[in-house]
C-alpha cells in the first residue's frame, strides 16, 4: 500500500465528513500538489535569504535535518 494505515484513517475519516470517496481527496490533493510552484522547480521566496556561517551545510545535510533537535 502507499499510504500508511494512519494517513488513511485520516483520509477516510475526512472523506465521510465531506461525502466524497477517498479516491476523489487523493485526485485533488494531486492535482493540487502538482500544479504548486514548489513542483515546478521554483525555490521558495526565502531560500538563499539567511546564512548560518557554516561552509559545510551540504556535506552534513543529513545529520542536520535528521538529528535530535532536542540534544
Amino acid at each position: 500500500m502507499f499510504i500508511d494505515e494512519a494517513l488513511l484513517r485520516r483520509l477516510q475519516r475526512l472523506a465521510q465528513r465531506q461525502g466524497v470517496s477517498y479516491a476523489t481527496l487523493v485526485r485533488e490533493a494531486l492535482a493540487q500538489y502538482l500544479d504548486s510552484p514548489r513542483v515546478s522547480g521554483e525555490l521558495p521566496s526565502i531560500a538563499g535569504r539567511f546564512s548560518s556561517g557554516d561552509t559545510d551545510t551540504s556535506v552534513r545535510v543529513d545529520e542536520l535535518l535528521w538529528r535530535d533537535p532536542h540534544q
